[in-house]
């Protein structure tokens, strides 16, 4: 889960950052109400943890640009003031919660989760794609009762390509997700974690679930769905995996 940190003061941010990092999230940060609407324009964040009192602009003012410039990533704020007038305007201007600070960090982290569940269609604590059930909260990954062991970047690739089922993600999203443009390794280390990710599922007994989409990348579809022409499964789940570098090898 990538996520946007609007806050100024250096201490309060490197402190959430910590405490989301430790939730195995990927933050990226801003201080400014400018900054964060460029950033919001530019990287596909599944949510951004907005402060009030930024030294350019309200908060409120960048909930209103962000929603005028048709960005649908839902807004969280995180803000000391508490007055019931101040949650009413940022509501208004499409801002989906609210917590007043001091906060509970399992509750900043549940709220996160669920906000972005219901971003994208999952109403419960699980998602489930066919056979395959996936726990934000623990990071568990089952297949019909059945544990599926992953590495910490095999589960934030199927995170990802779960929470945007039937989306065809391309590499160069992939590494954004999981790097944040901060040294990235070449974009065939995707085809890499995507072999490793399929051989697990399909000896899980999930077959199929990540199809590749010729020229363009990689999607989760229900094996129920719909494909379409340009579809093709995972017929080499089991297969040798792609040459890699042996530096990319502990990623």
């Amino acid at each position: 889960m990538r996520v946007l940190l609007v806050e100024d003061d250096l201490t309060t941010a490197r402190g959430i950052t910590l405490m989301l990092k430790q939730a195995a999230m990927i933050v990226d940060t801003a201080d400014t109400g400018e900054e964060a609407v460029e950033l919001a324009r530019l990287y596909d964040y599944d949510i951004v943890i907005l402060d009030l009192m930024l030294p350019d602009i309200d908060g409120s003012e960048v909930v209103r640009r962000l929603r005028a410039a048709r960005i649908e990533t839902p807004v969280l704020i995180l803000s000391g003031v508490s007055r019931p007038q101040t949650k009413v305007k940022v509501f208004g201007m499409g801002a989906d919660d609210f917590i007043t600070k001091p906060f509970d960090q399992q509750e900043l982290v549940a709220r996160i989760q669920a906000i972005v569940r219901r971003a994208k269609g999952f109403s419960q604590p699980t998602l489930q794609v066919g056979p395959l059930n996936l726990n934000l909260g623990s990071r568990e990954v089952t297949v019909e009762g059945r544990t599926v062991h992953l590495t910490g970047k095999e589960y934030a690739i199927l995170e990802l390509l779960a929470l945007r089922k039937g989306v065809v993600m391309t590499k160069e999203a992939f590494l954004n997700h999981l790097y944040g443009g901060i040294d990235e390794p070449e974009v065939k280390i995707i085809d890499v974690f995507i072999c490793k990710l399929r051989k697990k599922l399909a000896q899980a007994g999930a077959n199929d679930l990540i199809g590749t989409v010729w020229g363009r990348g990689y999607v989760l579809r229900d094996p129920t769905a719909g494909r379409g022409a340009a579809w093709q499964p995972a017929a080499a789940a089991t297969g040798p995996l792609p040459a890699v570098p042996m530096d990319m090898r502990a990623a």
